[in-house]
């Protein structure tokens, strides 16, 4: 009887939750969590970085490979971001002229996408060059900078431009220093830095923005490339990442729909976020210069999707793993 009179009261108790659950009023069901409404992605993006193209180490055949297997992914664009030579800072204008060639020929046979050029470091002609040669050098219109634009038919060395809602940056972010053991520094001249400011406050709120540019803008691979803790502190060189990356985030904090930057230059790969910024270092197409891996990081691109709602999903393809060199 009491088990009986048990059942009975955990009956009831269902009718009267039942009972309770019809007065709740419509504004109190309707304050839930709204629903999530399905992304869509819009651009799918290959970043093939680094690739330091030049006439050893299978490296004119190693592009190649990369370029096949990124566009197997179907990208409706590929980022090129930098570096697409192996080094024409501290070659003579005939040497980096035969990097472009090889260059040329391998984009000529394999590449069957459209495609936007981000100058890198290495893509530099005469920086480095010494005496006589740099005098030479500094001489020729096409010194520095212009070779590179020549041969890519690049008419500015940074631009942006509108793709499927996004908004696309394409930064130079290596700048002259004095010394030629260094060459270069990491960082925007006042003058793109002005345009870009211009840049973005052309740019809609509502309209997400993703930023390319060869070194790393802010990355935590910088750290790990190279003994950089060997004195007893971090140090960074100037180099490795921008360093007015204090200005550029103070910057990108005034746009909340910046939302992606990409990088290379590092050949490590890493993704930070930061006040709402998801940054990617992309690894390197050449791995280790065609040596084999760097470090951890073997021959690899990025592919890119990009949504309607904003967001990035950013994923590192090691599309291969080639035997190092003996005696490299």
């Amino acid at each position: 009887m009491q088990r009986r009179h048990f059942l009975g009261q955990l009956a009831a108790g269902a009718t009267l939750g039942a009972s309770l659950s019809t007065s709740v009023s419509p504004l109190r069901a309707a304050s839930g969590p709204p629903p999530i409404r399905p992304r869509h992605r819009v651009l799918r993006v290959a970043h093939l970085t680094d690739p330091h193209v030049f006439g050893e180490r299978g490296a004119e055949a190693g592009v190649a490979e990369a370029l096949r297997h990124a566009q197997a992914a179907k990208p409706d664009f590929i980022f090129f971001g930098g570096d697409l030579i192996m080094d024409a800072l501290g070659k003579e204008k005939d040497a980096a002229v035969a990097q472009f060639a090889l260059w040329e020929r391998v984009v000529a046979a394999e590449l069957r996408t459209p495609h936007h050029v981000c100058l890198g470091n290495h893509d530099v002609w005469g920086w480095k060059l010494r005496d006589a040669a740099a005098a030479a050098a500094a001489t020729d219109p096409l010194f520095g900078k212009g070779l590179a634009l020549e041969r890519l038919a690049l008419r500015d060395r940074y631009y942006s431009f509108n793709q499927a809602g996004w908004h696309f940056i394409v930064l130079d972010s290596t700048q002259r220093v004095d010394d030629p053991k260094i060459g270069y520094t990491a960082r925007l001249d006042e003058t793109q830095f002005e345009w870009l400011v211009r840049d973005l406050a052309a740019t809609p709120a509502a309209v997400p923005i993703c930023v390319l540019s060869h070194i790393p803008i802010l990355s935590a691979c910088t750290f790990l490339d190279g003994e950089n803790e060997k004195t007893g502190n971090w140090q960074v060189p100037g180099q490795w990442m921008h360093l007015d990356v204090r200005r550029l985030k103070t910057l990108f904090r005034q746009h909340p729909n910046v939302k992606a930057c990409l990088s290379g230059h590092i050949h490590l790969a890493d993704e930070v976020s930061y006040l709402g910024v998801r940054y990617f270092c992309n690894g390197a197409v050449s791995g280790g210069w065609w040596k084999g891996p760097y470090q951890e990081f073997g021959p690899a691109y990025a592919v890119v999707d990009f949504h309607d709602d904003g967001t990035v999903d950013n994923r590192l393809v090691h599309y291969r793993q080639p035997p190092a060199v003996a005696g490299a």
